[in-house]
């Protein structure tokens, strides 16, 4: 290690750092846009008459469901709304197709596999091992995925049941996918079987920080391209409002849309139609959502900025990433095989990154490059202290290899 690098990580140790970078989780900040849902006195009834504090209306208020197609331009007819997370919604649809599909049940196939975006999230993969399926790997090319691998892997492989993807703002690479790319995807899906699901997370739908490539709504696509019936798209409200208190939602075509209705009645007696309603008199509509998310990205720009300023600093032979738009990570990939070593140097300075190998299913990456960054939960003046560790976490690694 040079002298210079030397001397200057033995002061980030005396710091006494206490700083967690891992999780992609809101700032106090954000969170505190959304606290008059703490004190909200909500109606009993919805516009529509639904009494909010029964049972009943298990698809939710008609207003909420309403709500949630707007923004993901479907209809509100084949539109739920689901608690906390779009993950858990996508759990109970992998679960309704393990146990039922919409011809065959999963559980009584074999060899099943998905394929998986990668650098990817990685609750996706931790869902799709709790079924035992195989995953695929696929890289991201910049506006989505590589399609000539796409075909390949359809081609060479039998019994692939569907593609997992985040395509805005992709966690964690922030590739937002091309019109031209979901197309692609849908279209090689239906061709490769009429089963074959394409399960579209729109996690970060409505988390532009900067200008944002425009993008023509995945379930427009999907209706144009009459493949209705092997699309589902999500997202949801956590980190709109409170993570774990906002609300989620899910479109998909009818046979689809009455699987996942299905295993959700064997789930759930109802809704939390209160906590939907209470939503629907804090954001209103969908032109409050969107005013709502323009004050989080007042605060989450500037944090990106520190980090951006901080990566800049490192030369393209040690390390490359692509700034991201909107979502709430960075991806950084390392020319050299050293992400774990990396992280290793900055937990002992106290300093905690995301695990390596977490982008990839099984934290198998076979580059031991790439790195996931969480701007947005820290202050300006911790996140300016741990990317100046990580930084030089990178150099001291990279010379390491000399």
């Amino acid at each position: 290690m040079e002298k210079s690098l030397e001397s200057k990580f033995a002061a980030f140790k005396s710091q006494g750092f206490q700083i967690d970078l891992t999780r992609g989780k809101p700032g106090a900040d954000q969170l505190d846009l959304s606290n008059n849902l703490l004190n909200a006195e909500v109606s009993s009834h919805s516009p529509s008459g639904v009494d909010v504090r029964n049972y009943g209306d298990p698809l939710g208020i008609p207003e909420a469901r309403a709500l949630g197609a707007s923004l993901l331009s479907s209809t509100a007819e084949t539109t739920l709304v689901g608690e906390q997370s779009s993950l858990l919604l996508i759990y109970q649809l992998i679960l309704s197709n393990y146990l039922f599909g919409l011809k065959t049940p999963w559980k009584d196939q074999a060899n099943l596999k998905f394929i998986c975006p990668v650098p990817g999230f990685d609750r996706h993969f931790r869902l799709l091992e709790d079924f035992g399926i195989e995953m695929l790997t696929i890289p991201l090319n910049g506006t989505g995925v590589d399609l000539d691998a796409l075909h390949a892997l359809l081609a060479e492989h039998k019994n692939i049941k569907g593609i997992m993807c985040v395509p805005r703002h992709s966690n964690p690479t922030g590739d937002t996918y091309s019109d031209e790319n979901i197309i692609s995807i849908i279209e090689a899906g239906k061709a490769y079987s009429e089963e074959f699901l394409c399960i579209f997370d729109h996690a970060y739908l409505l988390h532009d920080f900067l200008p944002s490539p425009t993008q023509t709504p995945v379930w427009e696509l999907a209706t144009n391209l009459d493949a209705k019936d092997q699309v589902a798209v999500f997202c949801s409200f956590s980190k709109v409002t409170f993570g774990g208190g906002g609300l989620a939602f899910a479109t998909a075509g009818k046979k689809l849309f009455d699987l996942l209705s299905r295993q959700r009645a064997s789930m759930i007696v109802c809704s939390d139609k209160v906590n939907q309603m209470r939503h629907l008199e804090f954001l209103k509509d969908r032109a409050g959502v969107l005013e709502h998310m323009k004050k989080h990205a007042e605060i989450v720009r500037p944090k990106f900025e520190v980090a951006f300023d901080a990566l800049d600093v490192l030369s393209p032979e040690i390390g490359a990433y692509h700034k991201p738009t909107g979502g709430y990570f960075i991806s950084y990939d390392t020319k050299r095989p050293i992400a774990k070593r990396v992280i290793e140097l900055c937990k002992e300075v106290g300093v905690l990154i995301t695990p390596a190998g977490s982008t990839y299913p099984h934290f198998h990456d076979p580059l031991d490059s790439n790195i996931r960054l969480a701007p947005t939960f820290l202050g300006v003046e911790d996140l300016q202290d741990a990317m100046e560790v990580f930084v030089t976490a990178i150099m001291i690694a990279h010379q390491e290899l000399d």
